[in-house]
């Protein structure tokens, strides 16, 4: 890979510790100090580079497999903060078992420098061996001819088969009868709630755990209650200025009234009655009382987490900030408030950026190394993230984990964006809708308009051709 951060001319440094175990280190990082441990040179790099991270195997100072003659691999991912820290360290882990590859990680900035960067390398000759995109994006890059296809019977071999997932999300990953991605885990939009408070609001059931909430108007009165015991919130949900925290909650709601939200069409097929009932009860939350009006997502994390609510509506991301702050919480999928179980969600998954000629044992070892992550994906589970891979999650290990195995019934009533071109994590789709619909939350505007509105503005999209 080419430095972007040599100096002119062509003449460099001599490397510093961290490029000697393999990273690409910016000139103006200093390195690492004296008695520092290669986990510790990993977890240091992954926090302070916000660009661009190459991490290598961590197997000692020579370069991957210049020792054990393994295949060298390229894995690129946008996993950062404690996501890029687990990834990398389960990557360290699967390259010591010696099964003949040693994978190296570039590390992307998150959202649309990331998959134009992917796009562009797959069109210019230049792909990793695999990538991970999120599931939500795959419609927009397979057709056009931007990621090839998993041979399944070779990842067989592996003891990877369509039965090991679930089928919502299995299918998530193909187009037309052909797989393009495998899926890593599902991350939905659960419910955190704080245990001591919603045991002095009396909601609590005997074993402990939250009642069951079985309607909208139940739920208000929950928060209420919750209201009386912080004296603050009785929600924290934050939304302002992020598109992305709008359509999680409209999309969780909008899917419980069982309404379809089509894009494959040249216009949106969508149940207008559904949406503004949904938007009219998020309004409804946002009274002051019950959830702040117009906090943002920080602001939201930082009252669930100081105990001034009692519930926190939040990605399953959000398990780390939870325990190191200490408080008494459980997690569980978003309540059937509309009649349908439903949660938005959206996975990581691996994929195989088009390779014009792949060589047959690179590609076996990326089926190697694909399916040993999936196999050892339970510390992927300790962060939050539910594991696509059933077997680890029906193992005794996972079902030890708590609250985990509690939230983990949402992977089996997930919901991805509606697929087109232009959606999915990342990608502008979220951003319209905060573009029409913000005024709906904040200022009590009219949900009909709003939403017809947004609805007006992906009509536009689907009038243009995929881009790509």
């Amino acid at each position: 890979m080419t430095d972007r951060h040599a100096p002119p001319g062509g003449a460099r440094p001599a490397p510093t510790a961290l490029e000697r175990a393999g990273f690409v280190v910016p000139r103006h990082a200093a390195p690492p100090g004296p008695g520092v441990t290669r986990r510790q040179m990993l977890l240091g790099s992954l926090a302070a580079l916000g660009g661009v991270a190459a991490v290598g195997a961590l197997g000692g100072c020579a370069a991957p497999g210049a020792v054990s003659g393994a295949r060298e691999l390229a894995f690129w991912h946008l996993l950062s903060g404690g996501d890029g820290i687990n990834m990398a360290g389960l990557v360290e882990d699967v390259n010591a078992l010696g099964h003949g590859y040693e994978a190296t990680q570039t590390v992307l900035a998150w959202g649309a420098p990331y998959y134009t960067k992917l796009a562009m390398a797959s069109v210019g000759g230049r792909s990793p061996d695999t990538a991970i995109m999120h599931a939500s994006r795959i419609a927009g890059y397979a057709p056009g001819g931007l990621l090839d296809p998993w041979d399944l019977d070779l990842l067989a071999e592996f003891e990877v088969t369509e039965d090991d997932f679930l089928p919502r999300v299995w299918e998530k990953g193909g187009l037309e009868g052909t797989q393009y991605s495998i899926a890593l885990d599902s991350h939905p939009f659960v419910m955190f709630y704080n245990t001591d408070v919603a045991e002095q609001a009396g909601a609590l059931g005997p074993d402990g755990l939250l009642a069951p909430i079985e309607n909208a108007e139940q739920f208000l009165e929950v928060a209420r209650a919750m209201q009386a015991v912080t004296g603050k919130h009785g929600l924290s949900y934050g939304y302002l200025g992020d598109g992305a925290q709008m359509w999680r909650l409209f999309y969780t709601l909008y899917k419980q009234h069982d309404a379809v939200f089509d894009l494959s069409g040249e216009t949106a097929e969508v149940d207008e009655d559904a949406a503004v009932a949904s938007l009219a009860y998020i309004q409804t939350l946002l009274d002051g009382t019950i959830c702040a009006p117009d906090g943002d997502y920080g602001t939201a994390v930082a009252e669930f987490m100081s105990g001034e609510s009692g519930m926190f509506f939040t990605g399953v991301w959000e398990l780390p900030t939870a325990k190191n702050a200490g408080i008494p919480f459980d997690a569980m999928p978003i309540p059937t408030l509309f009649g349908t179980p439903a949660a938005y969600a959206d996975s990581h998954a691996f994929t195989l950026p088009h390779q014009s000629n792949p060589d047959p044992e690179q590609r076996r070892a990326t089926y190697q190394f694909v399916a040993d992550l999936l196999h050892g994906s339970l510390d992927w589970a300790v962060a939050g993230h539910i594991p696509a891979f059933q077997p680890v999650v029906e193992s005794t290990e996972y079902q030890e984990l708590v609250p985990q195995a509690h939230y983990a019934p949402a992977a089996e009533i997930l919901n991805y964006d509606p697929e087109a071109w232009f959606t999915g994590s990342g990608s502008d789709f979220q951003s319209y809708f905060l573009e029409t619909v913000q005024n709906v939350y904040l200022r009590g505007a009219d949900p009909a308009e709003g939403f017809g509105a947004f609805v007006r503005r992906i009509n536009v999209q689907l009038s243009k051709p995929n881009p790509v």
